[in-house]
């Protein structure tokens, strides 16, 4: 049932509604951070895919110049949707962690027993460090995106005004540094799904 629930109504009343149909923040929170962690494993794939068709093009017969331009440039729009998707759920999970958080630390001074009340607070704690740490890997994954997406769009642009065998030549040099981006970005992303998939299975091993 969360995985069709949109991302578009991120505000207290949305949240407010969510829990009248039995929907906890939590499970929100949770269900997001899996969404971002799908989001970054596609995107992976897309970036790898469109490396694939800008190398494909370096040895590519001046009479196929232009329909593999017009492939590359698909590529790079792919990688451009891609990436904002990242940053959309990346932005989701934020909104409803932060809400979670929020209600979590108001309700503590609602407890009337210290000990429960201190119990409580620690593992507010606890899990906001490990949220912290989460969110921290995601965005330095994000931030790896817009130079690889810079470097995609050169090439596009070059090939547009340059359809020509020696304009095709000059990219083998770029190729090694696309492809350097290329990987540091999957590291990265790497990092951030796996930093995703302990966080929820350990803030699920806590309820």
């Amino acid at each position: 049932m969360l995985s069709l629930i949109t991302l578009g109504g991120c505000s207290s009343l949305y949240y407010d509604a969510m829990e009248e149909l039995g929907i906890e923040k939590r499970d929100i929170m949770v269900d997001r951070v899996a969404d971002a962690r799908d989001a970054q494993s596609e995107a992976q794939e897309t970036f790898r895919s469109s490396l694939e068709h800008f190398q494909s093009v370096v040895n590519t017969p001046d009479t196929e110049l232009k329909a593999r331009y017009e492939e590359i440039r698909d590529a790079y729009e792919d990688s451009q949707d891609a990436a904002e998707n990242v940053r959309d759920r990346i932005d989701a999970v934020e909104d409803v962690s932060e809400a979670l958080f929020d209600e979590w630390d108001d309700e503590l001074d609602r407890y009337q027993s210290d000990s429960l009340r201190r119990a409580s607070a620690q593992k507010l704690k606890d899990t906001r460090q490990h949220y912290d740490q989460m969110i921290t890997r995601m965005h330095q994954a994000e931030e790896r995106m817009d130079p690889v997406l810079e470097a995609f769009e050169d090439q596009v642009l070059f090939l547009k005004h340059n359809l020509n065998a020696q304009a095709i030549g000059s990219l083998q040099g770029e190729l090694g540094r696309i492809q350097q981006d290329v990987d540091a970005l999957i590291q990265n992303m790497e990092a951030s799904i796996a930093e995703s998939e302990a966080f929820i299975q350990r803030f699920q091993s806590q309820n």
